[in-house]
Formats: C-alpha cells, structure tokens, sequence
C-alpha cells in the first residue's frame, strides 16, 4: 500500500481540541518512534478561520478579519483523514522537530512563523477551501 500521509497533504483533525479543523503535515513518522510506537505526524493548522471580508469594509475592519490563529501538534496517523488536496507551505524545517513544539518558547516562535506564511497563504487567494471552515 502507498503512503497517503505525506508532507504537504491536506489533513482533517478528528479528534482532540482541534477536532473538525482543517491542517498540513509537516513530517510524517509512518512506524513510529521509541517514546511514541505509532504513525504520528507533526502538523500545521487552522484554529481560528478568517472571517468574511467583503468590499464595503475598510482597510482596517479587513485586516481585522484576515487574521488567522493557527497550531502545532504531533497526532497519531489514526485520528487524520487524508483530503485529495495538498498545501504548499515553505517552512524552515529546523524550526519543526520535537523539541521545539515541547519547549514553549520555541513553540512560540514556530507558531509565529506559521501565522505570517498561512496569512500570506490567504491573501495570494490561492486554496480557498483550505481557509474555509468545514461545513458539514
């Protein structure tokens, strides 16, 4: 069987605090490691969607709703469904290995990071669907 999990893939979170939120994965672990025996991947995400923008609003009130609050987490491979779609996100790789989503201050600093690109992201109008909330 393919490996489905990738990085770069469009995942759903199914369960946890960030169930029914769409994410990215950014590196994939298929048999797991010695403290964590099962497929996991480590993801990118969305945790606050931005809100409808629309011409009449201003510069500032358009701004406002653009902002996107984003997380990091390490999920185990069962609790991701893989979408068809992928999301090309350049992200510095060295900033995303599992010391640095357990120390806060690098997590912080990760998450940072993620905001601007996925804000970038948004703006270029590119992967609509990816900034939408789910609908169910």
């Amino acid at each position: 069987m393919g490996r489905i999990i990738k990085p770069g893939k469009v995942v759903l979170v199914l369960n946890g605090r960030n169930a029914g939120r769409k994410a990215v994965i950014i590196k994939n672990q298929d048999e797991g490691t010695g403290d964590r025996p099962y497929g996991h991947a480590l993801v990118v995400g969305i945790n606050r969607y931005p809100k409808k923008v629309t011409k009449a609003m201003g510069k500032k009130k358009q701004s406002k709703r653009s902002k996107i609050k984003p997380f990091v987490k390490v999920y185990n491979c069962n609790h991701l469904m893989p979408t068809r779609y992928q999301l090309d996100l350049p992200l510095d790789k060295e900033l995303f290995n599992k010391n640095a989503i357990k120390d806060p201050s690098q997590k912080k600093k990760a998450l940072r990071v993620v905001k601007t690109k996925l804000e970038e992201k948004y703006k270029t109008a590119k992967s609509r669907w990816f900034f939408q909330k789910l609908r169910i």
